[in-house]
C-alpha cells in the first residue's frame, strides 16, 4: 500500500522498536494525526484468546468517560410505553414491524447502534442476515437487548462502545478523536483496558493482551507496553 508524504513524515516520529507508556503513546498519536479532518483514534488489541472456543470469547460494552467524539444515531425497536421512553431519551428512530421492509427491501441503514426490548427480538431476528454482518445486531451482553431503553440510549449517547473479538482474535475500538486532549484519550484508554481485563475468559491460560497498538485513522501504529496494562 503506497503511503503519502504526510504519513511518511508522521511515521518518522514513531520508533518501531519501542513499546510506549500510555501517556507517551497518546501524545504521539495526536502528533502523528496530520489529516485535514478530525481523525478517529483507535485501539487494536491482539489477544491470546481462541475465539473458536465459546469459553474464550470476549464481548461486552463500556461507557468511555469522555465519549467517542462521534454523533451516534440510535434505532430502537420497541412499542407502546417503551417506544415513548426511547424517543424521550433521544433515540433518532423508534419503531417495530414497519421497519423490517424498510431495512430489508430499501436497504435503509442510517443508524449506528440498534437497541431492542426483549419482546421485539422476534421481529429483529428477521433482520439478522443484514444486521449481523455489520455488527448491528442487538445483544444482551452489550446491553442493547433490554427493557431499560432509557439507560441504553443514554449510555450510547454518552460514549458507550462495544468490544468483541474479530475472526483473528483482535479487538478494534475507537477511543476518541485527534482533537481530544492527551488526558481525555488516556482516561478513555484506561477505562477500556480495565473493562477488557475484567472480561478475561477464565478458560484462557497465558497472556490476555499479546500486543496493543494505538493509531489515528491515517497515522502510523504506536505499540504500547502491555506489561503495564494487565
Amino acid at each position: 500500500m503506497k503511503r503519502g508524504k504526510k504519513y511518511a513524515e508522521a511515521a518518522k516520529a514513531v520508533d518501531r522498536s519501542m513499546l510506549y507508556d500510555v501517556n507517551e503513546a497518546m501524545a504521539l498519536v495526536k502528533k502523528t494525526s496530520v489529516a485535514k479532518f478530525d481523525e478517529t483514534i483507535e485501539v487494536h488489541i491482539r489477544t491470546g484468546c481462541d475465539g473458536r472456543h465459546a469459553d474464550q470469547q470476549i464481548r461486552g460494552a463500556v461507557v468511555l468517560p469522555h465519549g467517542t467524539g462521534k454523533k451516534v444515531r440510535v434505532l430502537v425497536f420497541a412499542k407502546n410505553a417503551k417506544a415513548d421512553e426511547a424517543l424521550a431519551a433521544g433515540a433518532e428512530f423508534v419503531g417495530g414491524e414497519e421497519l423490517v421492509p424498510k431495512i430489508q427491501k430499501e436497504g435503509w441503514l442510517d443508524f449506528d447502534v440498534v437497541v431492542a426490548t426483549p419482546d421485539m427480538m422476534g421481529v429483529v431476528g428477521r433482520l439478522g442476515r443484514i444486521l449481523g454482518p455489520k455488527g448491528l445486531m442487538p445483544n444482551p451482553k452489550a446491553g442493547t437487548v433490554t427493557m431499560d431503553v432509557t439507560k441504553a440510549v443514554n449510555d450510547i449517547k454518552a460514549g458507550k462502545i462495544e468490544y468483541r473479538l474479530d475472526k483473528t482474535n483482535i479487538i478494534h475500538v475507537p477511543i476518541g478523536k485527534a482533537s481530544f486532549t492527551e488526558e481525555q484519550l488516556a482516561d478513555n484508554f484506561q477505562t477500556l483496558i480495565e473493562a477488557i481485563n475484567k472480561a478475561r475468559p477464565s478458560a484462557l491460560k497465558g497472556q490476555l493482551m499479546k500486543s496493543v497498538t494505538v493509531t489515528s485513522t491515517m497515522g502510523p501504529g504506536i505499540k504500547l507496553n502491555t506489561a503495564k496494562l494487565s
